[in-house]
């Protein structure tokens, strides 16, 4: 079977000379959870961008076999308008695609429900904790039912237990809806918990070098950080990033 998409012999440079990506290569398949990991600078957003066609190659291929599908991207910033309230934001990808006022409503109130956000419907943004505002960015993406979702680094700024909870709660929201998932982290511990594949990238000019099949179990709590399945884990993805990375 094709895969869902993918990055063939790719370059990217950037207007201020700076060579992003070159030779990159990746592969994604439907269902799969991959993550991206690097050193900063790496270009690991910029694929993402790529990915989502939000910036052109200079060369190589970007290409979805089957056509593309319907795409969410969640920023590292939760990207709200401070104007408007949580569910509001949550239906702002609706409104612009001129879904009719009811059903965004609807959809809308459903994904801020299934983001851990009942009762915060009419909170704004200035009301809300720092991983508040990322879950409704996380509504405002599942509202529009993607099939390929994008995060870059979405978690970054929290601290360790709102990032726990957020990681089990996507986990959740991968399952239930059958997305695909890229995810951007500076993390070791996140990508092992989250992934059914790592790509680790060199230092730029960016490009895969490395790729880690994992077999965690379809549902993970708490308890799997403290398993040896999850050490092993971590620690092939620290190797790699220290011996194929820098």
């Amino acid at each position: 079977m094709p895969p869902l998409f993918f990055l063939s012999s790719v370059y990217k440079r950037f207007e201020s000379g700076t060579q992003a990506l070159a030779e990159f290569d990746l592969d994604v398949a439907e269902g799969e959870f991959l993550t991206l990991v690097g050193p900063s600078g790496c270009g690991k957003s910029t694929a993402l961008r790529l990915i989502a066609g939000l910036i052109a190659p200079d060369n190589g291929t970007v290409m979805f076999p089957s056509g593309k599908p319907e795409t969410a991207f969640v920023f590292q910033e939760s990207t709200l308008m401070p104007w408007a309230n949580a569910l509001v934001n949550a239906r702002l990808a609706l409104d612009l695609e001129g879904v009719p006022r009811a059903e965004a409503e609807a959809r809308a109130a459903e994904a801020l429900v299934r983001a851990g956000l009942k009762g915060f419907e009419r909170a704004y943004p200035r009301e809300l904790s720092g991983g508040m505002k990322m879950r409704v960015s996380i509504a405002r993406a599942i509202a529009a039912k993607p099939k390929l979702l994008l995060m870059d680094e979405p978690f970054a700024a929290l601290d360790e237990p709102a990032r726990q909870a957020l990681n089990d709660d996507l986990l959740a929201l991968w399952r239930e809806d059958a997305m695909t998932i890229v995810f951007v982290t500076h993390s070791v511990y996140e990508s092992a918990y989250l992934s059914s594949r790592v790509a680790v990238m060199r230092a730029r000019p960016g490009r895969v070098v490395a790729e880690i099949a994992l077999d965690p179990p379809v549902a993970r709590d708490e308890s799997y950080r403290l398993t040896p399945a999850f050490a092993d884990a971590a620690g092939k993805i620290s190797v790699a990033l220290k011996e194929k990375a820098a």
